[in-house]
């Protein structure tokens, strides 16, 4: 497992998919909204936690075609397949790098970033928590996804048209945690909701992933 992590991080990287593109759409939508909305401080303030979650989604959602596609079209998954390692083990360890190369880089880029958007100073620590704990989430469903359009021409947007969906819960409580944080508010409720999406997801999507690509690799 760590073999193929390894290896998973140094593709990504290598073919662009990893840190850098992530990042740099993450930057373009965080400088592009106060052109869009105005300079006001007070309205970038309210809108900066749904902003930086929404940009963090579509971020990771460039990425996920790459996620299997590579090792769809050099034979890699027939051998992976016939590995010792368990297709579940696979899945996760692909979902795991996925996360390292595109949801923890913008977990520490989106306290920054939001100084473009006004944030107010009580919401770093909870932007910086909620992304920490829904972007897991973010890479196993769209591992999911991936699995599901392997193998496929022009899967990516059959991806997108599916996973997005699968998102909009992450994407909510998310959000709220963000927002009432940097308000003052109590946060348990959205808080305990996304980390049960987290961790639901992340028990049982790797085996739904695994027996989808069981049924593509026949």
């Amino acid at each position: 497992m760590i073999a193929l992590l390894s290896r998973d991080l140094a593709l990504a990287v290598r073919a662009g998919g990893g840190f850098g593109l992530g990042l740099a759409f993450f930057l373009i939508v965080t400088v592009l909204v106060p052109f869009g909305v105005g300079p006001e401080t007070t309205l970038l303030a309210r809108i900066a936690p749904g902003v930086l979650w929404i940009g963090a989604l579509l971020a990771c959602l460039l990425s996920l075609d790459r996620i299997l596609a590579l090792d769809w079209e050099d034979g890699s998954l027939d051998l992976l397949a016939t590995a010792p390692l368990p297709m579940e083990g696979i899945v996760s360890v692909k979902a795991l790098a996925h996360w390292i190369t595109t949801g923890l880089p913008l977990v520490l880029a989106a306290p920054v970033l939001g100084v473009l958007l006004s944030l107010p100073v009580e919401g770093y620590l909870w932007v910086f928590l909620s992304l920490a704990l829904g972007t897991p989430a973010l890479s196993v469903i769209g591992t999911f996804g991936a699995a599901l359009t392997v193998g496929l021409k022009r899967g990516g947007l059959l991806m997108s048209l599916l996973v997005l969906p699968l998102y909009v819960p992450t994407l909510i409580f998310g959000a709220e945690v963000a927002r009432r944080g940097a308000e003052g508010l109590a946060v348990s409720a959205p808080l305990a909701m996304l980390a049960g999406i987290s961790c639901g997801v992340i028990a049982v999507l790797p085996f739904a992933s695994a027996a989808v690509l069981r049924i593509n690799l026949r």
